[in-house]
């Protein structure tokens, strides 16, 4: 499978809800340029990018992650929610971490591009423009298809994680 065949990204969530069933909030991304401009339902994604044969997934999670949100990965257990292959025929690699993050504080990394298509104009625009915490609901609208399941992945497991007694 060719380099552009993979890629890895990290999920952060905190956990939510008080008393009966917890619940999860997660950190995705609105994609950025312009074919995502004014865009909404199905133009997020979590923070991830592409890896080559030489590269771990891991260690590409971590990279993209600081590359899109100008932040060090916060210290936590990566939690692996597997593997989905997307529309594309891209298979995207996702773990999560809890942890608690201010989208005031991210920079998002850039790209260039020729802008518009054609003119010989080279622009730069943000890889992710906005970043929120959303409930699973909002994230099963905002997120694009193929990596909704890593939301219910993650909120599977966390309310295991209620319903197992403690040792």
């Amino acid at each position: 499978m060719s380099a552009a065949g993979r890629s890895a990204g990290l999920l952060l969530f905190r956990v939510t809800g008080t008393g009966g069933e917890r619940d999860v909030e997660v950190l995705i991304g609105h994609m950025g340029g312009p074919f995502w401009a004014g865009r909404e339902a199905a133009a997020w994604s979590v923070p991830k990018g592409e890896y080559g044969p030489g590269e771990e997934p891991a260690a590409a999670a971590r990279r993209e992650f600081e590359e899109e949100l100008g932040l060090p990965v916060p210290d936590g257990v990566w939690l692996p929610l597997g593997e989905s292959r997307q529309r594309s025929g891209k298979t995207v690699i996702v773990w999560a971490v809890q942890a608690e993050l201010d989208v005031a504080s991210v920079v998002p990394g850039t790209f260039t591009m020729e802008w518009p298509r054609g003119s010989g104009v080279q622009q730069e625009f943000p890889e992710m423009d906005r970043f929120a915490w959303s409930t699973p609901e909002q994230a099963a609208e905002l997120l694009i298809v193929g990596q909704r399941v890593f939301v219910k992945r993650l909120r599977a497991q966390v309310r295991e994680e209620t319903a197992s007694p403690e040792a």
